[in-house]
């Protein structure tokens, strides 16, 4: 059986005080103990947070990579068909390599072949022109002198060369059609004078002096290669008028001019 004593005040204020020390110990520890879960709870969420910020990360590092890929893969088809067009080409251009390679060949074969005949060419222009009437022999003489010159140049092609040439005989065939007026030195008779020239295609070569003075032609049955015949005055002013039609000064008119017969070829 107990016995229960009997507590003075002071004991009992002791006991009082020791049981409200043990309660705010107890109360204490119990709030740490909160403390501490609730702190816990509070670093787990922040860490569910950090996580879920990766996660996220994770995301979108990994849809941008599957963007890239598929942009990768668009690059490399496009690639493939540039290729396949490029190997198109590479062979077009070997086909078109052998092709000029040949064509390369046959021009140096025609070159060896072309440059005699240019020269043939460029000797029956010099003989035409010395056989021909005795119009602008200084004009026509140097266009067959720079013909022997770009013959041998090496800087210049065959293909201009032929081109030169085939100028030249365009102009010698235009003189044959076409009248002409020019003013030239003529010497004569160990004179030389300052005349106007009037052609007739290749039919007739004439000269006036500027004072109407004296008129003539050239004969080639004069002398052994021809020489300049002077004119009876009758012809004067037919000459005339035929230096105004051919510098357009007047319209075209009928003329009375000497005219060599045309003979048969012997």
């Amino acid at each position: 059986m107990l016995r229960t004593l009997p507590l003075s005040g002071s004991r009992l204020a002791f006991v009082l005080t020791l049981s409200l020390s043990l309660v705010t110990a107890v109360a204490f520890e119990a709030t740490a103990q909160l403390d501490d879960i609730v702190q816990e709870r509070v670093d787990d969420n922040k860490s569910s947070t950090k996580s879920q910020e990766k996660v996220d990360n994770f995301s979108d590092q990994t849809d941008a990579l599957l963007s890239e890929y598929k942009v990768v893969l668009q690059q490399i088809d496009a690639l493939r068909v540039y290729n396949r067009q490029v190997e198109v080409l590479i062979a077009a251009q070997a086909e078109e390599k052998l092709s000029l390679e040949s064509q390369i060949d046959g021009v140096e074969l025609i070159g060896r072949q072309i440059t005699p005949l240019m020269l043939e060419m460029i000797s029956g222009v010099e003989s035409f022109v010395e056989l021909d009437l005795p119009f602008l022999l200084d004009e026509r003489r140097n266009r067959v002198k720079v013909l022997r010159e770009i013959m041998k140049r090496a800087d210049i092609s065959d293909a201009e060369r032929y081109r030169r040439i085939m100028e030249a005989y365009q102009i010698e065939n235009d003189f044959g059609r076409t009248i002409e007026a020019y003013r030239a030195d003529l010497t004569r008779a160990g004179t030389t004078r300052s005349v106007d020239f009037l052609r007739f295609g290749r039919i007739a070569l004439m000269y006036q002096t500027q004072d109407a003075s004296e008129t003539g032609v050239w004969d080639p049955k004069a002398g052994p290669k021809g020489d300049w015949v002077v004119l009876p005055s009758e012809y004067t002013s037919s000459v005339r008028q035929g230096l105004r039609i051919a510098r357009k000064q007047v319209a075209p008119d009928m003329l009375h001019l000497p005219i060599a017969a045309a003979e048969d070829a012997k």
